[in-house]
């Protein structure tokens, strides 16, 4: 697995989470961000790591995407474990 090469950021809540969960579901980066435009999110490689990075703010519909993929809650991006 690779590791993070820069610290997190603090323009979002979830992206730690979204990280942890997508590596533990297997999903490399690319592969998950391609399953994110398929279900319509105008998404690109660099922006979804800035999301995961907590460099950029997520939106809405990223969140509700993510959500989908990760067949988790939305309230579960949000919690630290």
């Amino acid at each position: 697995m690779k590791i993070r090469k820069q610290t997190y950021g603090s323009a979002n809540l979830v992206g730690k989470n979204i990280e942890k969960m997508r590596k533990e579901q297997g999903f490399k980066q690319k592969d998950f961000v391609a399953k994110m435009q398929v279900m319509g999110c105008d998404i690109n490689p660099t922006s979804y790591s800035k999301l995961e990075g907590q460099i950029r703010i997520a939106t809405d519909k990223e969140i509700f995407v993510i959500a989908k993929l990760l067949n988790v809650s939305i309230d579960a991006l949000f919690c630290s474990n």
